[in-house]
């Protein structure tokens, strides 16, 4: 397929609320989420920016200092930079909070420590983060933002995050079906128990239930409430990513041999998880004549490159971002980044 001008691909991604950036590090992905994001909030349109990549350079790239919770950086852009240890230590806070409702006091210091050693544990960041990428994914809508962008992690990260939803939703599914299997034995146990002390009175009719009394909570019924958020907020995330009218995934490549490569992965992957890509963006292209020796030589391997490109994506749209002189910072150059 053709390279388009760049303008094609503020119109082709005018109409998604959700845009997701991803590719291999350090082909500018950031710097091209940042230039959509900037773009629709100069046109007006409300718009919210996450980046979920630890190694922040979001905020450097628009110029001003970002947090864990939104930062207005003009009238019509809101801007985020997750931080990892942040929204751990939150959701393991909010983990605690569910076990001592129903937990043994004294068993509650050895599960303290059990969870601050899990923070550690593989995947605990990425389980968060996600869930964290979800509240906003979801709530985005009701904030009447009309784009929400993901300056997201290197592609293996991105790709994990993406297919987590569906799997973090099977995997609640089975404990909540344990929550009510163990839910059916206690009230068994708890039936009988109360049979047999009937039973054993000598005034039965002294002990008629009271119908006013207030029934007595669950001590279960929070964990399992709360299973049933994450559940729906799982599967109402799982299906705005699979929506191709509501999420467009763009990823962002230069003409090298190693982002190609990886840039064929990762479409291979997204498509096994009926995730396709709606656009590649290819970065930091130098024009094809050069005066210099180095930088002809750079150009023209470039071009050969561009050839395989084509031939191999030729089923996505495919758009050009050309080296710039200077580094490209704050919203007023990357809001006309993309209009060549």
């Amino acid at each position: 397929m053709a390279l388009r001008p760049l303008h094609k691909l503020i119109e082709q991604l005018a109409t998604q609320p959700i845009i997701f950036v991803g590719g291999k590090g350090g082909v500018g992905k950031t710097t091209t989420a940042a230039a959509l994001a900037s773009y629709y909030a100069s046109q007006q349109k409300k718009t919210l920016i996450v980046s979920t990549d630890p190694a922040h350079s979001l905020g450097d790239v628009l110029n001003i200092r970002l947090s864990n919770e939104k930062t207005a950086v003009t009238a019509y852009l809101d801007a985020i930079e997750l931080n990892p240890d942040i929204i751990v230590d939150a959701h393991f806070a909010q983990v605690e909070r569910t076990i001592t409702a129903y937990a043994n006091p004294d068993m509650m210091p050895k599960i303290r420590k059990h969870l601050q050693l899990s923070k550690s544990a593989p995947g605990a960041q990425e389980a968060a983060m996600l869930e964290s990428m979800c509240q906003h994914l979801v709530s985005a809508a009701d904030a009447n933002y009309e784009h929400i962008i993901f300056d997201t992690a290197p592609t293996g990260h991105t790709l994990r995050l993406l297919v987590l939803p569906e799997m973090m939703g099977a995997w609640t599914d089975g404990l909540l079906a344990q929550q009510r299997r163990q839910a059916k034995l206690r009230s068994v146990a708890n039936h009988l128990d109360s049979h047999n002390q009937k039973s054993n009175k000598k005034d039965v009719d002294n002990d008629v239930p009271n119908p006013f009394a207030a029934k007595k909570p669950d001590r279960w019924e929070q964990a399992v409430s709360v299973l049933e958020k994450r559940k729906a907020l799982f599967r109402q995330a799982g299906i705005l990513l699979h929506d191709r009218s509501q999420t467009a995934i763009v990823l962002v490549m230069t003409a090298d041999v190693l982002p190609l490569a990886e840039t064929k992965r990762a479409i291979e992957q997204l498509q096994d998880s009926k995730l396709p890509p709606a656009a590649i963006v290819v970065n930091q292209l130098i024009t094809p004549i050069q005066a210099d020796e180095f930088w002809q030589h750079r150009a023209e391997r470039q071009q050969q490159l561009m050839h395989d490109i084509e031939k191999i994506f030729t089923n996505y749209p495919l758009y050009p971002i050309y080296l710039q002189k200077t580094d490209v910072r704050g919203t007023g150059a990357l809001s006309t980044l993309l209009e060549a």
